[in-house]
């Protein structure tokens, strides 16, 4: 049935509206209740997009169950999903064989930025659902990275009626698909001046906020330093991009007001690449910005070895990439051809980061051209940077689309970052989809099909401390406008 279609009997909402019983702790069985074909749970970010998330609260609820639809600036995801996962097991365990159903055939729409829709993510992975539900992304931000890699475009859509009848119809054809998530590990020593707890909110993205340090008991946990882990789905990186991601979010922070269209924002995001000295950075930038110069890298090859990175003095950002699609959509890692090198293309599902560099902003744009790509220089299952005294005291990181500005030493000490793989969430990918499965090289029209061989998933150590931070480490603190992430 297309979407918006309906008939007196049966309208098109009906194939995703939840009944009440089942979403609300100790509500009265409501019998003959019909079972969605589709049921989905909304969780939207109402900050994002200026009145876009707003709208979008609106026409949802006014469309389906008002219970089954949540503002993430009024409720956290973890106790939302906590709560009605705990109803569907009692109901079942009454016999309630529409819980079963329920739970076996939900869908999760999130609707915010990269930031909001990682959250999600996180959560998900972090809980360990019965039948975990697959996730679907509304682009409601400014890069919208994650909904494009999965086919849901990047452009902000409609809010009506009709637009999310027509979203919510891709939802129902959509097939899922695994994505890898990656843990980080920052190490650093305690500073002689002020403290690390708490951290300032606005100092560090979420992920790294709600960091905790490992226990004591941990032997990563030495003496006088500061432990701190988390994780990202799209990516992390260091250098002048993530400066310029600084830039604008400081921007954004001080004038709020002139960054409540995706255009303005994305005009503002070119200028600062100009301003900021990225065009021509060989020219402009000392020799202190360059990667080679800012520290040590090593990577776990696919044979599990650690081996010294090289890096090109000329390159002065770094980005370890796990979806096909940064900055807006663009593929900094390419579609590599044949063996050279040794690379395969980039599948979000065979545990490997894709590591790639860029000297200036004239190279960035080469991604813009038909087989562009920056500088392949690994595809691994772990990597490690290690930041000693040097030429300068800070860099600028960032991880799926949220920057800050990381001190670096300034004596004999080190900053060190080590990135591995975590594990796996499912997604929903529409027909559009760029993101590429090794498990399903076929899921689009666009997938190649080159064979590579990439190693077999690995079971990953469940400890404590690996959680990506969901319940527990991955609060965004009440302190904290909703609106950076959007």
């Amino acid at each position: 049935m297309a979407a918006g279609n309906s008939s007196s009997d049966f309208p098109f909402w009906k194939n995703f509206y939840i009944p009440s019983y089942l979403l609300l702790p100790d509500s009265k069985v409501e019998a003959g209740a019909r079972i969605p074909g589709c049921p989905v749970l909304l969780f939207i970010n109402s900050k994002s997009g200026g009145q876009l998330g707003g709208n979008l609260l609106v026409t949802c609820r006014a469309l389906l169950n008002k219970h089954q639809v949540f503002d993430l600036g009024l409720e956290s995801p973890e106790k939302v999903l906590s709560r009605i996962y705990m109803n569907l097991e009692k109901l079942k365990l009454e016999g309630n064989e529409a819980a079963e159903k329920i739970q076996g055939t939900l869908k999760i729409i999130v609707a915010g930025g990269d930031g909001t829709a990682g959250w999600l993510l996180g959560v998900v992975s972090d809980l360990k659902l019965p039948h975990p539900p697959a996730i679907a992304t509304v682009p409601l931000g400014t890069g919208n990275n994650l909904p494009f890699a999965f086919g849901w475009g990047k452009k902000n859509p409609g809010t009506d009626r009709q637009s999310v009848e027509a979203f919510l119809e891709q939802v129902m054809k959509a097939e899922e698909m695994k994505v890898d998530s990656w843990h980080i590990l920052m190490r650093m020593r305690a500073p002689h001046e002020g403290s690390y707890e708490p951290i300032a909110p606005l100092d560090l993205p979420h992920s790294l906020h709600a960091f905790g340090r490992v226990s004591t008991s941990d032997e990563l946990n030495e003496e006088g330093r500061h432990t701190f882990c988390g994780g990202f789905w799209n990516y992390f990186s260091l250098g002048m991009d993530a400066q310029v991601s600084y830039a604008f979010h400081s921007e954004r922070k001080l004038h709020p007001e002139k960054f409540k269209n995706q255009l303005v924002n994305q005009s503002t995001y070119m200028k600062l690449v100009g301003t900021q000295g990225w065009f021509f950075a060989s020219l402009f930038q000392s020799k202190s910005k360059n990667i080679a110069q800012l520290a040590k890298v090593t990577i776990m090859n696919r044979e599990g070895q650690w081996q010294a990175l090289h890096i090109p003095h000329s390159i002065r950002s770094i980005i370890c990439l796990n979806l096909p699609s940064f900055s807006g959509g663009l593929n900094p890692w390419g579609t590599p051809h044949g063996t050279k090198g040794g690379f395969t293309p980039p599948y979000v599902d065979d545990g490997l980061i894709e590591v790639v560099g860029f000297k200036d902003a004239w190279q960035g744009l080469l991604l813009l051209a038909p087989h562009g790509h920056g500088t392949r220089l690994a595809q691994a299952q772990r990597i490690r940077f290690e930041f000693h005294k040097g030429a300068t005291d800070h860099t600028y990181m960032r991880i799926d689309g949220e920057p800050w500005k990381q001190p670096l030493p300034t004596d004999d000490d080190t900053v060190e970052v080590e990135i591995s793989h975590l594990r796996q969430v499912k997604v929903l990918a529409t027909h559009d989809c760029k993101a590429k499965s090794i498990h399903r090289p076929m899921i689009n029209g666009n997938q190649d099909t080159q064979e590579d061989d990439s190693p077999e998933e690995e079971s990953i150590p469940e400890e404590e401390w690996r959680k990506f931070g969901a319940a527990d480490t991955f609060k965004i603190p009440d302190e904290v406008d909703m609106a950076r992430f959007s």
